[in-house]
């Protein structure tokens, strides 16, 4: 093999790992994996922990590489996602198609041979969720799309639960919650500082359809269910007071980027902001994590 064909093909395979995006698949399997945990006293097996990581990661990098494919033409418009193979045309329909069905279906079967059937068909409905019905109909038709598609990027916690005690109860649907309340927050602020990518895509996100200071108020408002919402695992004895003390702590600094992004506006908040939201979340299951094991 020639070095240029060398580089060529780990050209090839950088493009399809990066239809998987790989940066937001890494977050929803860490939520994931963070339910595992606390669906049990113990440690959730080697088994059930490698293979449902390993599938549900799979079946999210197929509804996100199906989620490129269908909006190729809006990422050619938008700075932030134009270097995507799919949008430069690097990457034809049929290969992508084909790359998201060969990982989504090798990930249905590994959650079905190796962890059971209702975390591959919990995962497979997410997958539709995403990939269909948000790509396709709610993110081009509202701007309410990321708080009606929300559901499905609030998954993975239901997901890892499921695949460890075979059941989802209500604890893990108020993880779900968390996510789903996160989620408006976290997006919009992207929303806001990339607006101009946003108007150029065509697609009605709330900065566009109703002006940077009604986002700025949005994110405010939820950002203060969001703080009420992680105290509920508290509230129901699902957690103890490691975690009460880290979602506090954490709830003022997300409070005090959300109010700046509502009160005192500018790009650089709205970065600032995004990037805390990212942490904040991360952190907020870690602590969930410790709190489990170590409650007191």
């Amino acid at each position: 093999m020639t070095t240029q064909t060398a580089l060529h093909s780990t050209s090839r395979i950088s493009q399809y790992w990066q239809l998987t995006k790989p940066r937001v698949t890494q977050l929803a399997v860490f939520c994931a994996i963070i339910g595992m945990f606390l669906a049990t006293d113990g440690f959730p097996g080697w088994r059930v922990l490698v293979a449902g990581t390993i599938g549900i990661w799979l079946l999210a990098g197929a509804a996100f590489a199906v989620n490129c494919l269908i909006e190729a033409e809006i990422d050619s418009r938008m700075a932030r996602t134009a270097r995507r193979a799919t949008a430069r045309g690097e990457l034809t329909r049929n290969q992508t198609l084909v790359f998201s069905a060969i990982i989504g279906g090798l990930g249905m079967f590994v959650l079905y041979a190796f962890v059971n059937a209702l975390t591959m068909w919990l995962t497979f409905v997410t997958f539709v969720g995403y990939a269909v019905i948000y790509t396709i109909y709610l993110k081009p038709a509202t701007p309410q799309n990321i708080v009606i598609g929300g559901l499905s990027g609030a998954m993975p916690p239901a997901l890892g639960w499921a695949a460890v005690a075979g059941e989802v109860p209500m604890q893990a649907w108020l993880l779900v919650l968390i996510i789903f309340v996160w989620t408006p927050p976290h997006f919009w602020a992207l929303a806001m500082y990339r607006r101009d990518d946003y108007a150029r895509s065509g697609l009605p996100m709330l900065p566009i359809t109703h002006g940077m200071d009604y986002t700025g108020q949005q994110v405010w408002l939820y950002s203060l269910a969001l703080s009420a919402t992680t105290l509920l695992p508290f509230a129901v004895r699902m957690s103890g007071l490691i975690y009460l003390v880290a979602a506090i702590i954490l709830n003022a600094l997300f409070l005090r980027h959300s109010w700046r992004v509502h009160k005192h506006y500018s790009d650089q908040t709205a970065r600032k902001a995004f990037a805390y939201s990212i942490l904040y979340l991360s952190l907020l299951f870690a602590a969930l994590l410790v709190d489990h094991y170590f409650r007191f």
